[in-house]
């Protein structure tokens, strides 16, 4: 008997019944399921049917959110395209601008140039003609120009021909010497003098 009892193949048949009693005692069914509704009472969402078929307010909430999000972007980025496009026909037209400013520009100087040709071309002859009067003559008709035309005029002459006429001219009173003065300290600060080295005529 006790060589049967530790026997390999009886302790293998005493765990194996010892395993199953164990676990008839210890084992109770599962409770069955409670029935499917929409809500457990504990804010919990239960579906009904299959995961794909069914409607949650709050991801139906956060759909429509970002539907509006998305029409906002939208509609933010179309504006910004007619603002880019405002700001490149503005850009356009103040490249115009700026064009057609310098080319007035450039007229207006080429204008002023001419001008200024024509004027000195004048002004010679107006030196030459007083320079070829009596200085006398000439200091009384330069007395009713005003000294910026006298200056003009004298930048033209020669030394030795505006001496005479400055001294006619402030022969003719001490108001008349001042007004001399002043038209030589505007000479010594002409910054354009040509004395025409030519002979008279």
């Amino acid at each position: 008997m006790k060589t049967l009892l530790q026997s390999k193949w009886m302790v293998l048949l005493m765990g194996t019944v010892l395993y199953l009693a164990t676990t008839v005692l210890v084992w109770k069914p599962l409770p069955a399921p409670p029935p499917p509704s929409a809500n457990d009472g504990h804010g919990k969402f239960t579906p009904k049917g299959p995961s794909w078929d069914f409607a949650n307010p709050e991801i139906d909430q956060i759909v429509e959110e970002l539907k509006k999000e998305k029409t906002t972007l939208a509609d933010r980025e179309q504006k910004l395209n007619e603002l880019a496009t405002r700001l490149q026909t503005e850009r356009m037209e103040l490249n115009q601008v700026t064009q057609t400013v310098h080319q007035l520009q450039r007229d207006f100087d080429a204008t002023i140039l001419r001008v200024q040709d024509e004027e000195t071309a004048n002004l010679k002859r107006l030196a030459k003609l007083y320079a070829t009067m009596e200085p006398a003559s000439a200091a009384l008709v330069m007395k009713e120009l005003d000294e910026a035309a006298i200056v003009k005029i004298l930048v033209f002459m020669k030394d030795e021909e505006a001496a005479p006429i400055l001294e006619s001219l402030a022969k003719k009173g001490e108001t008349d010497a001042r007004r001399v003065a002043s038209i030589s300290e505007r000479l010594r600060l002409a910054v354009f003098r040509k004395p025409s080295n030519k002979p008279k005529s």
